[in-house]
């Protein structure tokens, strides 16, 4: 059982996602949608999103999404989910802004951490 895994999402692409999510600009350029842990999500936020405004994060049922779900080695070798078909909504456990503290620091929602 894989419990949750989560998708950053800047708020527009999640706003105009139907029954099913197809991902952002990039994972559709890279042919599937990038998911991340709970561990992974500091380090997804900082890498990736630094200098972006209004993200959703989604908590994604990662047991509902069957075998096109694979962990997946990164660059720097530590396995991270990805989803290699649509998102159905259905899976979604959970939808939540993520916030910027005063010192600029994106703050996780508490569920997930």
């Amino acid at each position: 059982m894989a419990g949750l895994i989560y998708k950053i999402c800047h708020l527009e692409d999640w706003a105009a996602a139907g029954e099913s999510f197809e991902g952002s600009a990039k994972d559709r350029e890279d042919g599937f949608i990038h998911f991340s842990t709970a561990e992974q999500l500091p380090g997804t936020l900082a890498r990736y999103y630094a200098g972006a405004e209004r993200l959703e994060l989604i908590a994604v049922n990662a047991d509902v999404l069957g075998e096109a779900l694979r962990f997946e080695p990164s660059t720097g070798g530590a396995l991270f989910p990805h989803l290699y078909a649509p998102m159905p909504r259905s899976a979604v456990a959970w939808t939540k802004t993520i916030t910027k503290g005063a010192d600029g620091v994106f703050v996780l929602p508490p569920e997930a951490i």
